[in-house]
Formats: structure tokens, sequence, C-alpha cells
């Protein structure tokens, strides 16, 4: 949806109620549970079971969210942790590609910059 879009509704077709379980120690599993614009419960589509807990870094607290293939809440509680951990795993991957990437960037020095004597010849570009 664009800013420009006045015409902001929600799709009366792919509502869910929200459950939200925890332990109070590891996270939280959510259970969303389709239903249609009178409340009742959808049986055409799927209950979608989501993980979320958090780690500390030293930036803060991240909070991981994951999706947990399950059947039933009680599946989707025993699943939890190996679905955070596959989540965490993942999330410390992109961390460390992010931090590669921010670090091989070249950084190239505008005309006279003085990095180099007063400037690099052709305007601080790289010339072949």
């Amino acid at each position: 949806m664009s800013t420009q879009d006045n015409d902001i509704k929600m799709d009366s077709n792919t509502l869910y109620r929200e459950e939200v379980f925890t332990d109070r120690k590891m996270g939280t599993v959510r259970v969303m549970t389709p239903v249609t614009d009178d409340g009742a419960t959808d049986i055409e589509r799927p209950v979608v079971y989501t993980g979320q807990t958090q780690i500390m870094t030293p930036m803060g607290t991240l909070p991981i969210a994951f999706e947990i293939e399950a059947n039933s809440l009680s599946e989707a509680v025993a699943k939890f942790g190996e679905g955070a951990k596959q989540a965490i795993e993942q999330t410390m991957e992109e961390i460390k590609e992010l931090r590669r990437q921010a670090a091989s960037q070249i950084v190239i020095p505008e005309a006279g910059g003085g990095g180099f004597g007063g400037g690099v010849p052709g305007g601080g570009k790289i010339q072949l």
C-alpha cells in the first residue's frame, strides 16, 4: 500500500484471532486461528503457530520471531526450542553477512580531500 492510498481497509477474508501462550522464561507461542468476518472459526484455513524469543546482544535485546510447523498447541510448544535455535542461527548469519558487507565497502575521497597531498587526480574517482 502506498502512502498516497486513502482507501485503508482490512481484508475481511483473511482475519485471524490471536492467542498468546508463554512460559514466562523462554518466550511465547502465538496461535493464529482463522476466523470469518463475524468472528466464527474458519475451518477452511489452517491455524498458524509462531514463536518469539529474545537474545541479548551488545546493542541490547534482539527479538527473534519464527513460524512453527505444527497441528496443535502442544506440538508447537514441543517444537519451540528447535525453531528458536534455527531462527537464532539464521539471524546470527545475517548479522555476520551485514558486518562483512559493511567492512568491505570502499570509501573513495572526493577531489581536494587532502588525504593524498591535496587531492586525488581525476576528482577522487578510480580510473582505469
